[in-house]
């Protein structure tokens, strides 16, 4: 014969959550451990964290300190703050969070920390069960915790917000360089996207600055025709037919891609001299870059409004 599970109310089976939770917790140090696969020893009682009182500290296996926090009812804001501050507080490496009903903000939030922070969280769920009347037991379920996964997840998130900020800087002083030099992209603002771009003069067609880390490039970049790419194809054609003419006004070859099998094609000039990991560099790619795209305007300007009549 097999006994069903049933859900019993927190409060009838712990009272008080510090005077009788806590303590249970406390005794049974091993149950949170298990559900966790997390060693936790030398368990003490509400340690003052500054004017607050921590529920519970232990340590892992490495003797670092970890902060347990219980809350027999829906997570709160109130009590993830806490968990924060204990954290911080106590400069501890393990922050776990126990409550009866977790939010899904929080769940989200714990998630996050485990990405951005260098501490691990674990968002636990406490329920108590009886099987055909028995005594009530304990039942602990991780809702989400550390793992590798979301700690290369973390540093992949760390490291894009660190290449959006170096090429917002790159951006603005590019554009800063060649504003005493052209007015073509005069209206344009420093972006956190590895290029930026201005209109050639015809609908779909962008002079495009792109960088990347260690080079960088001009180019005209053909997307007028955003349904079958036909059109693009035949400006780009059109644009070939001129090619001699367009190098060499432009004062050396370029890389011409119909792109097969892409709707868009482009022509394009590569700059070998640096690129956005190459900080020391810029002010030579800042010319370089700047040089290339007049020389780029100077030879494509005619021929595009040859081809707007």
């Amino acid at each position: 014969m097999i006994g069903k599970i049933q859900r019993v109310k927190l409060r009838e089976v712990w009272k008080h959550e510090a005077a009788d939770f806590t303590t249970w917790l406390m005794d049974n140090i091993d149950v949170l451990s298990n559900a966790l696969d997390l060693p936790l020893n030398n368990v003490e009682h509400e340690q003052n964290a500054g004017d607050f009182c921590v529920d519970l500290t232990a340590e892992d296996d490495s003797g670092s300190l970890v902060i347990i926090e219980n809350q027999l009812e829906k997570s709160n804001h109130d009590h993830l703050g806490k968990v924060l501050t204990y954290l911080t507080s106590l400069d501890a490496k393990t922050a776990i969070w126990i409550v009866s009903e977790p939010r899904s903000e929080h769940v989200k939030a714990i998630a996050w920390l485990n990405e951005s922070s260098s501490a691990s969280f674990y968002l636990v769920k406490v329920e108590a069960i009886e099987i055909g009347g028995s005594p009530p037991a304990p039942l602990l379920t991780l809702i989400t915790g550390p793992s590798e996964e979301a700690i290369k997840v973390g540093g992949t998130k760390k490291e894009l917000a660190e290449r959006h900020i170096i090429r917002k800087r790159f951006w603005t002083g590019l554009l800063e360089r060649a504003k005493d030099k052209t007015k073509l992209h005069a209206g344009i603002s420093p972006s956190h996207y590895n290029w930026i771009g201005t209109s050639a003069g015809l609908q779909g067609l962008v002079l495009t600055y792109a960088i990347r880390r260690h080079d960088a490039q001009v180019e005209l970049f053909i997307d007028s025709d955003k349904d079958s790419g036909a059109g693009n194809t035949e400006i780009f054609n059109k644009l070939v037919e001129n090619r001699k003419e367009i190098e060499r006004e432009f004062g050396g070859p370029l890389d011409w891609q119909d792109l097969e099998g892409k709707r868009s094609c482009r022509i394009r000039k590569i700059i070998t001299t640096g690129g956005w990991q190459d900080e020391q560099k810029w002010p030579a790619v800042f010319d370089d870059m700047v040089d290339a795209m007049i020389r780029l305007n100077k030879a494509l300007r005619p021929h595009i409004r040859s081809i707007m009549k």
